[in-house]
């Protein structure tokens, strides 16, 4: 059975929120198609009323201000959500960070600030919520960084902030939670909050998380990130979402003055002659592949191989082949990983930094166990149980552990303790994990001390590939 909702019984027009949306009581079509041009509004017949995603509630209440003079009812908004800061201390600033923030309100409050690892992005954004006394939300990728946010509100502002996510849902006038549990609890939150903001912005862009951002009616909008993403599609996504690039600073312009000076290093080994001559028959079975493939398909391209795989009931030889194909593929990725000569480098790069805290990051999870049994040092990875996590975090603070080894899970976020050494030993080639890797050494100390950044890659792989194209963009560049 369909109920079917009474809309509101003056005749005022009257927009109110619903399940992520905006309803738009008491108009007619023509009036909607006229005065609502370039908001994607739809008719909806069951409430007999207009809906819109209510991302847009900034732009339709200003557009219906222009054309009703303000003759319309608004119940958007929650305006049951107090702020009230117990403690109002000053945070000092420095220049970038003042500049980050009044670039950030001198664009209507809505937009994306991109600040390197070690900068103070989150003191930039607690500065903001302090002076706009909003109701606020903040999301962040991972359950680490929740609880590592609602410690730094605490501190900043004596307020105890609202937890959603983890299996909790405290509800508060600021409240911080993760990506996945804004998404689900959207629709019921989203009229909460004026002020919202995105930790490492770059995770909003996909199509789940994004509708964390549509179902949200918050005036004002913040994300900060360190590298926005370099696809057109996912960066217009964000444009759209929470507002133009307002404030950008490299790398390179924060270096020797907000940030330590750095080096990047990188050191080549060489594969033994079993691993080159394996290497060497994975690549020829690869080649020979493609070469095939393209005799059928011209057009065929090595990216078409995963699809071709999964074909199996409708071309059974070309899908084996490409399933061989892409074993063979990892396989040479394995080598390249882990060649013996990495293990002996690493081991002479502990014994140069013996005595000082050291990250080794990895391209995989095996790779991080190999070297964290090879040298018994504690191995960080995504999986990890949240007692173990702070155990390894809170022992390599205290100097317990010299080394901390991990694959992705350090890449961004986090707040790690003083380091001034990393040691890459596989990833990928893009901008974005090479930024945040090598922000992990880049905070600065009152000794003015330089880090350093080792990139230990296998010759003649691809590797070499990856790390030159690492350098090409503007993670390693200086200005």
């Amino acid at each position: 059975m369909i109920v079917r909702m009474s809309h509101p019984r003056n005749d005022r027009p009257r927009v109110d929120f619903h399940e992520g949306t905006l309803r738009f009581w008491n108009v007619g079509r023509d009036f909607v198609r006229k005065a609502m041009t370039g908001i994607p509004m739809a008719a909806d017949d069951r409430d007999d009323c207009f809906r819109c995603d209510a991302v847009h509630a900034v732009a339709l209440r200003r557009r219906l201000a222009e054309s009703l003079a303000g003759e319309f009812d608004w119940d958007v908004v929650d305006d049951s959500f107090r702020l009230a800061f117990p403690s109002k201390e000053s945070v000092r600033l420095r220049a970038d960070q003042v500049e980050a923030i009044e670039a950030f309100t001198g664009a209507d409050r809505r937009g994306l600030v991109v600040m390197p690892t070690g900068t103070g992005k989150t003191v930039v954004a607690i500065d903001l919520v302090r002076r706009f006394s909003s109701s606020t939300l903040v999301v962040v990728p991972v359950r680490d960084l929740m609880y590592q946010w609602h410690e730094k509100i605490r501190s900043a502002t004596g307020v105890d902030a609202g937890l959603i996510g983890d299996g909790v849902h405290r509800v508060s006038p600021i409240s911080v939670t993760t990506y996945d549990s804004a998404a689900i609890h959207m629709s019921r939150i989203g009229s909460k909050f004026r002020f919202i903001i995105f930790d490492e912005v770059h995770h909003l862009a996909g199509p789940w998380r994004s509708d964390a951002a549509r179902m949200s009616a918050a005036e004002f909008r913040l994300g900060l990130t360190a590298t926005l993403p370099d696809d057109p599609d996912r960066l217009s996504v964000l444009h759209e979402l929470v507002g133009p690039t307002v404030y950008r600073q490299a790398i390179g312009d924060a270096s020797g003055k907000t940030l330590a000076d750095y080096h990047v290093r990188r050191i080549t080994v060489e594969m033994s002659e079993k691993e080159a001559e394996r290497y060497r028959e994975l690549s020829a079975l690869i080649q020979r592949f493609v070469h095939d493939q393209r005799q059928v398909d011209p057009s065929f391209r090595w990216e078409d191989t995963y699809k071709l795989a999964g074909q199996v009931e409708i071309d059974t030889g070309r899908a084996t082949a490409a399933d061989q194909a892409l074993k063979a593929f990892r396989a040479k990725r394995r080598i390249e990983e882990h060649a013996g000569g990495k293990f002996r480098v690493l081991e002479d790069l502990f014994r140069l930094h013996a005595g000082q805290p050291v990250i080794v990051f990895t391209g995989s999870n095996v790779m991080a166990r190999r070297i964290s049994l090879r040298f018994l040092v504690p191995c960080l990875l995504s999986h990890c149980g949240k007692r173990e996590r702070r155990e390894w975090l809170e022992g390599f603070a205290a100097g317990r552990y010299p080394v901390l080894v991990a694959n992705r899970v350090l890449d961004e976020g986090v707040d790690l303790p003083e380091v001034k050494v990393a040691i890459v030993l596989g990833g990928m080639s893009s901008r974005r994990q090479a930024i945040q890797r090598l922000g992990r050494v880049l905070r600065k100390n009152n000794r003015d001390q330089k880090a350093v950044l080792y990139e230990v890659v296998t010759e003649a792989t691809k590797e070499i590939q990856r790390s030159r194209d690492r350098r090409r963009n503007d993670a390693y560049r200086k200005r």
